[in-house]
């Protein structure tokens, strides 16, 4: 049984709690939130699947202390501004960690969230649909074993309703938002392409339009890899109802679709048409981190690619704030 602690209990909590009471080898222990509705409304999930109601505490603080020895592990979905201190707060009561995405919001804290793994040892997995989906595993083996061939460039848009669906919502306050659409549902886009492409961002340049928000709305990037290969980013957040993304692939032996949560995949070789395969994405994140925290799995996940990932963020902005100056990003150092 994995003892679980949730820090946030926000939708995306309540959304995955619905599917984690179904699990008989988790238990929801215990959840920290600021948020009296919201404590309430997941507990009453726990307790409509015949569970026992977590104990509520209001900060991750109270909860980690009240809860030493009696927790296995700890999911935190706050706002993104405050992942990073949350994060090392779990780490250093010795529990490992689900970390929400995005994993923190500067390379500085990426790099701090590293010591303190390696300092631990406890097991920290991020929680990116993308990085779990056994199809974006797969597609990343594969592609390192070189069955596609070179990659020669990549091209990841992303578009959703994001405006209107989080009007007046933290998202859209820089403050704890850490950025607009681009950082929250255009990371998906940008870690599974940072997984995929298997190299580091060495230059790019990147626009951003705020359409009169107070953080991006729409932005797009073109890059270079340390492979040679060139990617554009294009996420667009004020358009119509929905949400979908396209992360197409150009290798030299085959042709590679993919959408950024790793829900569906197309591969054409061969001048052979592409048939669509289709993959789970609720769920995997609570069934990989068991898998990767009991050895039956390596991490797909890692702390190492949310390091890859805030270097590329950093020269995002710094290149948006200036309009699309080129930026040149130094190697990293782990």
């Amino acid at each position: 049984m994995l003892r679980l602690g949730i820090i946030g209990a926000g939708l995306k909590a309540a959304e995955y709690a619905r599917g984690w009471t179904a699990m008989p080898d988790v238990q929801i222990a215990a959840l920290a939130e600021i948020e009296p509705a919201s404590r309430q409304r997941l507990s009453d999930i726990c307790a409509a699947s015949g569970r026992p109601r977590p104990a509520e505490y209001e900060t991750d603080a109270a909860m980690l202390q009240a809860e030493a020895g009696r927790l296995d592990a700890v999911y935190v979905a706050t706002p993104h501004i405050f992942h990073a201190g949350n994060a090392l707060a779990v780490v250093q009561a010795g529990l490992d960690l689900l970390l929400e995405k995005p994993m923190v919001t500067t390379v500085k804290e990426a790099l701090a969230l590293v010591e303190a793994e390696q300092r631990s040892g406890r097991t920290i997995v991020i929680a990116y649909q993308g990085a779990l989906s056994p199809l974006v595993h797969d597609t990343a083996v594969r592609a390192r074993h070189g069955e596609f061939g070179d990659l020669v460039s990549v091209s990841a848009a992303i578009w959703e309703g994001w405006a209107n669906n989080y009007a007046g919502h933290w998202k859209q306050k820089p403050a704890i938002s850490g950025g607009g659409f681009m950082f929250d549902t255009g990371a998906h886009l940008m870690n599974t392409v940072c997984l995929l492409a298997d190299a580091e961002f060495v230059r790019l340049c990147a626009f951003a339009n705020r359409r009169g928000l107070e953080v991006d709305l729409v932005t797009a990037v073109a890059a270079r890899l340390s492979n040679g290969a060139l990617v554009t980013f294009n996420a667009a957040g004020d358009g119509p109802p929905g949400c979908a993304s396209n992360i197409t692939l150009f290798y030299t032996k085959a042709l590679v679709r993919i959408d950024a949560w790793g829900g569906w995949r197309e591969i054409a070789s061969g001048g052979g048409a592409a048939s669509r395969e289709v993959g789970e994405i609720v769920d995997t994140p609570m069934h990989t981190f068991k898998a990767v925290r009991e050895g039956r799995m390596p991490n797909p996940s890692t702390v190492a690619n949310g390091v890859r990932f805030a270097r590329l963020w950093d020269a995002i902005k710094e290149s948006a704030a200036g309009d699309g100056k080129p930026i040149a990003i130094a190697a990293a150092t782990i």
